[in-house]
């Protein structure tokens, strides 16, 4: 794997159907994004109790998503860190002759996508609250262009390619001026009316 690329979890039918559940897709995000945590913490974080994030962790562990994280908290609190960078989607799972699988992976697209809306509806309602440099870093941006399929495919890779070549050059942790900044790219042909 290249230094640059995020270390990212290819699904299928099994880790998909063990991952499409709305709370266990939250789970996962925020251990990615925030870092380890114990079932307690992320309970008390969705408004769940410990027994149901401790039973969903168990199965995001169980499909090979988290792990314990050594070197945490004292005592018998278990602590869980995310096992990869990011997940990668098969297409294919849209079109698996299982209806199972299908409505997992209409569950874990739903998700993702309803995880982008609040994280840009939440940065919208504090972006006064950052500095002018980071609010004219930002952006919420759209495109409409006439491509092929092959000519999305190129540009979604480019894109994906110049994003990952930015994790080289990312500033220590606890840098001055260095924020975690959240990419979401979207490309999708629109309905035909």
């Amino acid at each position: 794997m290249p230094e640059n690329e995020p270390n990212v979890r290819k699904l299928d039918a099994r880790t998909l159907r063990g991952l499409a559940h709305p709370l266990r897709i939250r789970l996962l995000a925020a251990l990615r994004h925030e870092g380890p945590a114990t079932a307690s913490q992320l309970g008390e974080r969705f408004g769940e109790s410990s027994g149901s994030t401790s039973y969903h962790l168990r199965q995001l562990a169980a499909h090979g998503f988290v792990e314990d994280a050594p070197g945490h908290g004292k005592g018998r609190e278990r602590w869980w860190r995310a096992a990869h960078d990011g997940t990668a989607f098969d297409e294919e799972l849209i079109h698996d002759p299982d209806p199972a699988v299908r409505g997992a992976a209409d569950v874990f697209m739903h998700e993702i996508a309803a995880i982008h809306a609040q994280e840009t509806t939440t940065w919208l309602a504090g972006a006064r609250d950052w500095p002018t440099e980071w609010r004219q870093a930002s952006a919420l941006s759209d495109f409409t262009l006439r491509l092929t399929a092959e000519q999305a495919l190129e540009l979604t890779t480019a894109l994906h390619d110049l994003i990952n070549s930015y994790r080289d050059l990312a500033p220590a942790e606890g840098a001055d001026g260095a924020e975690t900044v959240r990419f979401h790219v979207h490309a999708f042909p629109r309905t035909r009316d």
